[in-house]
């Protein structure tokens, strides 16, 4: 432990001295580092799949995927196909139809556009007009030729087709010929090396085309998708940046109240930004929605260490001192709080190294190298920039404007934030067993709270927040219509993944058996499955592909009677003859075309919770005699929201431990009080619980970003509780009783505090303005943090101290590294 103690101390006294002595070396050496980690900034790519990250290698997204590649729907897409999607009063009203195959038309026109064929109500009812029309142009003269009745006839004619009222309304009506919804799917034959960004230019040119008509069309399909989730990246980041960058020149201004300190900070910020989107660009990190709120914790992190740098020196200058002893006494008091800091962040963003999904992971690693990258800028780079710059300042007799701390023992701040020490000496036991059963009740009511994984998380919500329409350009972000579609498809159609689950079944369904064992387990399924007729399942499957195709044709009806041994209208024999007699579009949609897998599709309880559902679909895909799982768009979200509780739990608990053993061991170490790492957790565990009640209360669950929020916390918060606990030790000797200590240490260092609170907690906050949920939600709750964090240290670690100097005793005389090294 000795030789420990004093390798830490030679290295750390070598670091100091480097930056006093050398300081303009010190500059030259960072600014070539910040040229070479900008040219890695190129190379960062947006990241625009936001849930596709979240659900590779869950099985419930393999067999989904299975279940999309094997077989055919209603609206099966691929990145060869392109969905039109019609909204009007009327979409089968002669005028609307024309207009759609007007955009079909001109689609058609553009070679780049490569479409192969189109499927929707208009050409179907084009085709009932005129079968020799084969162009668009042709189908659209022939829409236009008819006359009204004509076009309800061919409509009620193309309504026997199965197909027919799946791409239209659930409101269509044959009598009347109308629907006020339709989806037309564009074919595209693309080439072999045809990519993701080919289909985004491909979907949004199909989209602007058909915005050019005065009907309500639009484009819907992974291109678009893609290109909006592309988007909210950038119109997120021209909303919060200019945000946080205004809150934080305010209170930095207020913090430094000299414009060269100010432009020393700021420049910091940028060589921590650069360094951190350099290391992405060499690492190959692509830039996804989770990692718009790095660049916002880092810059917190950064102001938080520049004030603490620049305060304590100018504690020092007030009192006489020249500038190189001011920086060596500043850096070598603070250079062992800005380690622990460093790394007990480092744990707190790092935990989330271990999680499952790869962009929690990926947030973990960038952020943990984005708070290296802080400690090594504002630890060495300011202080040797800040003495330069004063040694050139008083070379060319340039004034200071104002170089006072930000608080002492005689201001109101300075009092108000030493209240706490004055109250809690009086009885420090009493204070921190209330403490204790506050913590302990907040988190237990915390522990209900929810985990929710959702696409539309991701989106921007259909309706915009009011202060949207007030943004100015080039910050105004742009139109965003996927959210809009996603609703209006769950809306107006019956084939919607959000009120069904699919259960994937392996097996031979030849046999003679096999349509009677897929059929059984309907009879008594669980719960959220129970909504059909008599309390059973809503199914639809091969079964009942067969039934109602046997009630449209008698001579199917008559094959399936004479197979049917149990009279039960389920075939029990010659499965490969009714298959084959069966309509290509219904074995392709229920049957794989080997025959050794199927899907089917039940209807679930509107009512039920995405976790209800997904349990009862599991527990029912056990009945099947065959290999089944339980699969579809809620029961994969639903396995993400358990990953996510996992990883939530897992990052806390690593977060944690880590930290409060790496605390014990540095005080122990660098202090030789061992106990003062257990009273530096102390608060933060009290910090934890109220955020995680406050979820609860507020209703905002744990998603993709905010279950990251407690281990994060963790390593924002403890910074706090280090930095009080630091300057304590600096103030606490054999002289100097607890309480003055204290005193001394909140009113001091306490201001610095205070400034770095308000610039943290309101630079995270405006995340709260981006305009997805999941980053508004992750902003407010991170400005809760900080808040409560900074209060636990104020409120919270006097009397965990109190009671720790009651219990070791004076503690003093053990001859600490900074005394050795004249701090």
């Amino acid at each position: 432990m000795a030789g420990l103690d004093e390798r830490i101390e030679t290295a750390t006294a070598r670091v100091n001295e480097t930056i006093v002595s050398r300081p303009k070396t010190v500059v030259v050496a960072f600014l070539l580092l910040t040229a070479v980690f900008a040219g890695g900034m190129a190379a960062v790519e947006d990241d625009d799949d936001a849930t596709d990250a979240f659900t590779d290698d869950l099985p419930e997204q393999e067999a989904f995927d299975a279940i999309n590649e094997e077989f055919e729907g209603p609206f099966t897409t691929d990145d060869e196909t392109t969905q039109l999607i019609h909204d009007g009063t009327n979409v089968l009203s002669q005028a609307e139809l024309v207009a759609i195959l007007t955009v079909l038309e001109r689609v058609e026109q553009r070679d780049d556009l490569r479409m192969e064929s189109a499927n929707g109500p208009a050409t179907i009812v084009a085709q009932q007009l005129d079968p020799e029309a084969e162009t668009m142009a042709e189908k659209r003269r022939a829409v236009e030729r008819a006359s009204g009745t004509e076009i309800r006839q061919a409509i009620r004619a193309a309504s026997d087709r199965p197909a027919f009222t799946t791409i239209v309304s659930d409101d269509f009506t044959e009598k009347e010929a109308s629907a006020s919804t339709s989806v037309t799917v564009v074919t595209h034959d693309v080439p072999q090396e045809f990519d993701n960004d080919d289909l985004v230019t491909l979907q949004t040119t199909v989209d602007s085309i058909a915005d050019d008509e005065p009907s309500a069309i639009y484009a819907f399909g992974g291109g678009v998708v893609n290109d909006e989730f592309g988007a909210i990246i950038g119109d997120s980041l021209a909303i919060v940046m200019p945000i946080v960058v205004v809150l934080l020149l305010a209170f930095l201004v207020v913090a430094y109240r000299d414009p060269i300190d100010l432009a020393l900070g700021l420049l910091a910020l940028l060589m921590t930004i650069v360094w951190t989107f350099g290391f992405m660009g060499y690492a190959g990190i692509p830039f996804d929605q989770q990692l718009i709120s790095v660049p916002v914790l880092l810059l917190a992190v950064g102001v938080d260490f520049g004030i603490h740098i620049i305060n304590r020196y100018r504690e020092e200058t007030v009192q006489g001192y020249e500038p190189i002893p001011a920086m060596r006494t500043a850096t070598n008091q603070l250079v062992v709080a800005f380690i622990i800091v460093t790394v007990t962040t480092v744990f707190g963003f790092g935990a989330n190294v271990v999680s499952d999904l790869g962009p929690i992971r990926n947030m973990g690693i960038v952020s943990s190298v984005g708070i290296v990258f802080t400690f090594l800028i504002f630890g060495l780079f300011l202080p040797a920039a800040k003495l330069e710059v004063d040694r050139l300042r008083a070379r060319y007799t340039v004034p200071e404007f104002n170089s006072t701390p930000i608080a002492s023992e005689e201001s109101a701040l300075g009092r108000l934030l030493s209240v706490s020490v004055t109250v809690s000496r009086r009885a420090p036991v009493v204070f921190v067993v209330v403490l204790l059963l506050l913590g302990g009740g907040m988190g237990a009511y915390g522990a209900g709270v929810d985990t929710s994984f959702d696409e539309e998380d991701f989106l921007p919500p259909e309706e915009e927040a009011w202060y949207v329409e007030h943004i100015p350009e080039p910050f105004a972000p742009g139109e965003y219509t996927v959210t809009r579609t996603i609703t209006l498809l769950e809306d107006r159609f019956e084939a919607n993944q959000d009120e069904s689950v699919t259960i994937y079944v392996e097996g031979s369904f030849e046999e003679d058996h096999a349509l009677e064992a897929l059929a059984s387990p309907n009879d008594e399924p669980t719960d959220s499955l129970a909504v059909g007729e008599g309390g059973q399942a809503d199914a639809e499957s091969i079964v009942t592909a067969i039934q109602a195709h046997a009630q449209d044709d008698e001579e199917f009806a008559a094959l399936v009677a004479r197979n049917d041994r149990s009279g039960n209208g389920i075939p029990d024999r010659n499965l490969d003859r009714i298959y084959d007699e069966l309509p290509a579009a219904q074995t392709d949609r229920f049957l794989t075309d080997d025959r050794r897998a199927t899907q089917l599709e039940y209807a679930i309880d509107a009512e039920a919770s995405q976790e209800a559902v997904s349990a009862d679909a599991a527990a029912f895909a056990d009945q099947f005699r065959y290999s089944a799982t339980a699969t579809g768009e809620i029961v994969i979200f639903d396995a993400v929201s358990d990953v996510i509780f996992a990883s939530a739990i897992q990052g806390l608990s690593i977060a944690l431990v880590l930290t409060g053993v790496f605390l014990v061991v540095a005080y122990g170490v660098l202090e030789r009080r061992p106990l003062l790492g257990v009273v530096n957790v102390f608060p933060i565990l009290i910090a934890v619980a109220a955020l995680i009640a406050t979820m609860r209360l507020l209703g905002m669950p744990l998603n993709a970003l905010t279950a990251t929020i407690l281990s994060i916390s963790i390593g924002i918060g403890i910074a706090y509780s280090v930095h009080v606990t630091a300057r304590f030790v600096d103030e606490y000797d054999e002289s100097t009783p607890t309480h003055h200590a204290l005193t001394t240490t909140l009113s001091g260092t306490g201001g610095a505090l205070t400034g770095s609170m308000l610039t943290t907690s309101l630079g995270t906050g405006a995340l709260a303005f981006a305009i997805t949920p999941v980053l508004g939600d992750f902003g407010l709750l991170m400005a809760l943090s900080v808040f409560y964090s900074f209060v636990a240290s104020v409120v919270a670690l006097p009397p965990a101290i109190f009671l720790w100097a009651q219990v070791t005793g004076s503690g003093i005389g053990f001859g600490t590294i900074r005394e050795r090294l004249g701090g």
